[in-house]
């Protein structure tokens, strides 16, 4: 056993160690059972009190006000806009003074313009009408070919599974239908390497 000094005080509970600090052994037994030193009693009642400033509800109410003041923005922005319009062609607008022929052939003018424009705009969303269609057709025409091939290997990888699950009257396979599987895997998988290289 080791030799133990009693203290000055004579009870022989703490014992002394060297190095900076003095550590009676009890204390230092519980700490170690303990698993160390635990929390300041400040610091636990800190830690258990803090929060972690995770609400869904403020969360929802925040997300609900900030969307709500963008569509008010967008209103006020649109109003403005509006009033805006409405005041420039008023100031643009000339005097009704000026020469009444001048005015007729403005307006004729842009009769023809109109009537010019709504041709051509209808002649162009009849040709985008058209490209959107054919391309319709083509996507169709696409997905439906790869719907067949679909359909059409399903049935074949049925018709091998049925194959090579079909046995005798004993319940033995059939092998014949084994062979001849291995043979086209053996097969494909040749001509697959051979169009690589």
């Amino acid at each position: 056993m080791k030799n133990r000094k009693p203290n000055e005080k004579g009870n022989g509970d703490s014992i002394e160690m060297e190095g900076p600090k003095r550590i009676t052994m009890k204390k230092k037994k519980n700490m170690n059972r303990l698993g160390g030193t635990g929390l300041s009693l400040q610091a636990f009642a800190n830690a258990k009190s803090t929060t972690n400033h995770y609400n869904p509800a403020l969360i929802k109410k925040k997300r609900a006000f900030y969307k709500n003041a963008k569509y008010v923005n967008k209103y006020k922005k649109s109003l403005k806009q509006q009033s805006q319009g409405n005041d420039l062609p008023s100031a643009v607008k000339p005097p009704e003074d000026e020469n009444e022929d001048m005015d007729d052939s403005n307006r004729t003018n842009k009769k023809n313009k109109k009537k010019n424009s709504s041709h051509s705009l209808r002649e162009l969303y009849e040709k985008q009408r058209e490209e959107k269609e054919k391309a319709r057709m083509e996507r169709e025409a696409i997905v439906q070919a790869k719907k067949e091939q679909k359909e059409k290997a399903e049935a074949q990888r049925k018709a091998g599974k049925k194959q090579m699950f079909k046995k005798t009257r004993h319940g033995q396979p059939v092998m014949k239908y084994r062979i001849q599987h291995l043979l086209q895997s053996i097969q494909s998988s040749s001509s697959a390497s051979v169009n690589k290289n």
